[in-house]
């Protein structure tokens, strides 16, 4: 499918279509492009030697750059954000892939927990990239379901399904012996009281419980823990990066040395750093596309990353994309997460409905 090239920018036409073959070329060879490649594989519709001064035209304008050690041209970061804000547009899935996923999706649609391994490994395949996800963070979690097993005579595990997908498993001292048949009807008492609650709505219902009831007690405690665990979830800055398919940025030539990935790996691993990120993103709503030292942090220097917001803000956000070498085919990883980030989007609009 034919892509329209724009003329915005302060490259004319010509130069738009050698900067875009000189991209694209190395995208796919990752080697340094010369004139005599691009004259035989493009149809540029100019001589080698118009080729070569527009070459040198371009690297004089910071766009490209040529190794010291080939005659060949490599793009700059600064080439790459030209080429993707003013020289392509994303390219679109096919329709059968796009059918292809959302009966992927459709499989899991009830099971949130599962929807953020799904994308993280969907983008990784679509794009050969490492595919990136975070669960939708709501500002207030709401419990879904929650469970009380006994794993001693006193103390018992708490286990508490959020609806936004994410599962929190506490041990709670017990002042007494306490066996699982009456743990179990403390968890129907909780259930019953406690689902679709935030932590503040939880902690009114619990204020309206008798006081002098033995069993309430009980109920009180334990309610006051999934109280405690509803406050901490909410507090924390952000929660668990799910990848997928960075052996397939391993494989890149780029990353030949494998302290480059190390310290993408601990960058990512970074959860202030992740925190930060992700409230930028999720704040633009929409792409957001990091090229090499545009990243914010100095790790990931290497690395370009499309990421894109899903979810719907004062209720549950979350980010996913792609990472992988500069050197990235953006118009179809921007595509891609573009879809993805909207079936997201309609997986959450259904978790709330």
């Amino acid at each position: 499918m034919a892509r329209r090239l724009r003329t915005s920018g302060p490259l004319d036409l010509r130069s738009q279509a050698i900067l875009r073959a000189v991209i694209e070329e190395y995208v796919t060879s990752a080697q340094p492009v010369g004139s005599a490649a691009l004259v035989e594989r493009y149809r540029l519709g100019v001589s080698s030697a118009t080729v070569r001064a527009v070459l040198a035209d371009l690297e004089a304008a910071g766009l490209l750059t040529h190794p010291h050690t080939s005659a060949g041209r490599v793009p700059t970061e600064h080439g790459y954000r030209f080429y993707v804000e003013s020289i392509v547009d994303s390219v679109p899935l096919p329709p059968v892939e796009q059918l292809m996923i959302r009966h992927q999706f459709g499989q899991v649609e009830y099971a949130s927990e599962h929807w953020f391994r799904l994308a993280a490994t969907t983008l990784a395949t679509l794009t050969r990239a490492a595919g990136l996800a975070t669960p939708a963070k709501p500002a207030a979690a709401h419990l879904r379901h929650l469970d009380l097993v006994a794993i001693g005579d006193r103390v018992a595990s708490l286990i508490l399904v959020l609806r936004e997908g994410s599962l929190r498993q506490v041990q709670c001292g017990l002042d007494e012996p306490t066996d699982q048949d009456a743990l179990s009807v403390v968890a129907a008492r909780l259930n019953e009281l406690l689902v679709g609650r935030t932590a503040d709505q939880a902690q009114t219902a619990l204020a309206a419980l008798p006081g002098d009831d033995p069993a309430a007690a009980l109920t009180r405690r334990i309610g006051e823990r999934v109280v405690r665990s509803l406050a901490e979830f909410d507090a924390a800055a952000t929660e668990e990066l799910f990848s997928d398919g960075l052996l397939n940025v391993m494989a890149a030539p780029e990353f030949a040395q494998s302290d480059k990935l190390r310290r993408v790996f601990a960058a990512l691993e970074d959860r202030a750093y992740l925190a930060r990120l992700i409230a930028g993103v999720a704040g633009s709503g929409s792409i957001r596309i990091y090229i090499g030292s545009e990243n914010p942090a100095e790790e990931m220097a290497d690395v370009s990353l499309v990421l894109a917001p899903y979810g719907r803000p004062g209720r549950a956000v979350g980010v996913i994309g792609v990472l992988g070498p500069t050197r990235m085919a953006y118009p179809q990883a921007i595509g891609t997460v573009r879809f993805v980030s909207g079936l997201m989007n309609e997986l959450v609009d259904h978790l709330y409905a």
